[in-house]
Formats: C-alpha cells, structure tokens, sequence
C-alpha cells in the first residue's frame, strides 16, 4: 500500500514537472496554442548586437515590421497564425541573409536563429493540430510585412528586420 502512494506521489510530482517551463522560460499563449520559449535568451543575444545591427541599415525612413498597424490591434485568434508566419519569416529569410565580417555578431545571430527554429517547430506543430488557425487580417498583415522586405533588397531587408526583432519580441510579451 505505501509503495502505490510513493508511485502516486512520484507519478503527480514528474506530471508537475512537465508542465512547468524549463529555467528562463516563459509560456506565451498564441490562441489554442501554448509555446514555452526562453525570452530572456532571445533579448539578451540581441540586445548584444542590437546597435551594431542596426546602424548598418542604411534605410532609416522606413520599418519593415511597424508599417502602420502591421502588429497593431491583432485579435488574439489570429495571434498565433501571424506569429507562426514571423518566425516562418525570420528563420527563412531574414537569418539567412544577416552575415557580417564580425564572429561575434554572427554568433549571436546563430544563436537567436537557433531559438526561433525551436519556436517554429512548436508553432507549426500547433498550426498542424489546426489549433492556429489563419484568419483574413493575420493574412494580410503578413502579406503588409513581406511587402515591406521585399520592396528593398535582401540584405537591407535582412538586416532592417533582425534590427527591428524587438518590435517583434515587445508585442509578443505584451500579447502575453
């Protein structure tokens, strides 16, 4: 009889366990789907090369991700499709094409392209459990954003988006 209640107790405690985000991790709710991620990871590797970042865009009048309303006012349904489709976004696009002379810096890229491929695996498995559905508005911000990097080339697109990653990373927590 002790011996079930030892396994019981054991049993709820790794259950517990399993639900709790790992150290440094915050649970963010985009919808139906619940993506545990490391935020502060991701902040700190850019705030590391944040200014040297964004003083090689060379296009200062222009924002890929703030183009009026293009994170604004997202219904908290659609939140999770447009979030897939920026992390889809960043890891296809914008990473790929951030190379500099610096080690550092391209350290640093790597290792926040490396945390937004963890995040993008997570969305796409809720995006195939149909618990992320894409409404017309997250359609077409998205459609607003690549608008906005496809009308300069790829590397001022490239680097205009990862110098604007806190846009990004600022309405994820607030959406939180």
């Amino acid at each position: 009889m002790k011996g079930s209640h030892l396994f019981l107790c054991l049993f709820s405690m790794s259950c517990w366990l399993n639900l709790m985000p790992t150290a440094g991790n915050k649970i963010f709710h985009f919808g139906l789907c619940r993506i545990s991620m490391s935020m502060t990871e991701i902040r700190s590797g850019f705030t590391a090369i944040k200014a040297n970042i964004q003083a090689r865009d060379p296009i200062r009048t222009l924002s890929i991700l703030s183009y009026p309303h293009s994170l604004h006012k997202v219904k908290s349904s659609d939140r999770c499709c447009i979030t897939h489709q920026l992390f889809n976004f960043y890891v296809d696009k914008v990473f790929k094409h951030c190379k500099t002379e610096d080690s550092y810096v391209n350290r640093k890229i790597s290792s926040i392209a490396n945390s937004f491929l963890s995040v993008k695996r997570k969305l796409r498995q809720c995006h195939e459990q149909n618990k992320c559905m894409c409404g017309q508005e997250s359609t077409e911000k998205f459609k607003q954003i690549l608008a906005n990097y496809e009308g300069l080339n790829v590397t001022s697109a490239a680097i205009k988006s990862l110098g604007e990653l806190d846009i990004l990373l600022d309405w994820m927590e607030k959406s939180h």
